[in-house]
């Protein structure tokens, strides 16, 4: 178990007070006991960070200095890591502990699984059990890919990456280091791209082929049951650092940037192409063909039918939830709203003519 100067040194933090033990994992303020680190962010829980059994906290000057100036019964024995940003610190060393204490994936293929003899896997790689690697695919080194997950023919995995069970992977994608990809996400889909061929007496829709690939950065976390669809002719890509959440749904030809954040059931259209450092809100979806500027925040459920050309807006579209009896009475003013508009128009114009 790690001490409290390893971790310090390692995560790059200030060290106060004297670690008598070592640390065993990272716990809930109200939940730590003496071998667990917990952490301080908010503010309004200084109170309970005070009387919290943690053996160590992970807090901002400002909220260290307040837990100085009114210890609490352990503050005695507990260390302090002091961090500029202790929610990111947190997170580095929930990383740590989670790899220390998590699966080992050894090295090597599952006899039940079946590799192309053209495929590059180096001895580094696990390949679990009836996992199928296609022709030419290419595995960095270490990389993880569990039970049932399929890679399709040329596609690229670069190194440390990590494939959940039941994955799909399709031809000529590129997936890049460091990534994870959980179970039941399929990379590479056709894109729904058909054409209209109708007449008076029929027709059809017309399928076009999806030619392009999908390109994934570096650390890059796709949730389960995400779907990323193949270009149609140019490539679908996202952006190192983007982390995007489960039931996600990226449209063909789209352009996801770098450090962006999806939540859950959002839905982007064909062609749209989302800025640096953007968040987006779960259920929050986007029109086709759009360019939307870095640093745009989209609240949860807000529909995008127009470009976002200013960086660092927020933008937000839905009303809060209410009774029905209330939701009714508003729909019906919503819809006579053209009739209103129309009446104030006469009034202006009558007002007008009458001064």
């Amino acid at each position: 178990m790690p001490t409290a100067i390893k971790l310090a040194e390692q995560f790059q933090v200030s060290l106060m007070g004297q670690a008598p033990h070592d640390f065993s994992g990272l716990a809930p303020l109200e939940r730590a006991q003496s071998n667990q680190i917990s952490f301080l962010s908010n503010p309004l829980y200084r109170q309970q960070a005070s009387a919290s059994n943690a053996g160590a906290l992970i807090v901002s000057q400002s909220d260290f200095e307040f837990l100085q100036a009114n210890p609490g019964a352990n503050s005695e024995k507990r260390v302090y890591f002091v961090s500029k940003n202790p929610y990111a610190t947190f997170a580095r060393m929930a990383q740590y502990f989670a790899k220390e204490n998590g699966p080992i994936y050894t090295a090597g293929i599952h006899p039940n699984a079946v590799v192309h003899p053209t495929a590059i896997v180096p001895t580094s790689c696990h390949i679990g059990p009836f996992v199928q690697i296609g022709a030419g695919v290419t595995l960095g080194e270490r990389v993880v890919i569990l039970g049932n997950t399929s890679i399709a023919q040329n596609s690229v995995i670069g190194n440390d990456s990590l494939i959940y069970p039941s994955a799909s992977i399709y031809s000529h994608s590129q997936i890049g280091e460091r990534c994870i990809i959980h179970s039941g996400a399929v990379i590479g889909a056709d894109g729904f791209g058909f054409a209209p061929d109708f007449s008076a007496t029929g027709g059809e829709w017309v399928k076009i082929p999806q030619t392009g690939r999908v390109v994934i950065g570096d650390d890059v976390e796709i949730g389960a049951s995400t779907t990323i669809d193949r270009g149609a002719m140019t490539d679908t890509v996202i952006g190192s650092g983007t982390k995007i959440d489960n039931q996600v749904q990226i449209a063909h030809n789209v352009i996801v940037g770098n450090c962006c954040v999806i939540a859950g059931c959002a839905g982007i259209s064909g062609s749209t192409k989302i800025g640096n450092f953007c968040i987006i809100g779960g259920s929050a979806n986007f029109a086709g063909h759009l360019t939307i500027a870095d640093r745009t925040t989209v609240s949860g459920n807000t529909s995008i039918i127009r470009s976002i050309t200013e960086p660092g807006q927020h933008f937000t579209g839905v009303y809060p939830s209410m009774l029905h009896a209330a939701w009714e009475k508003n729909a019906a003013i919503l819809r006579g709203l053209d009739k209103i508009r129309q009446r104030l128009r006469l009034l202006d114009k009558n007002k007008s003519t009458d001064s």
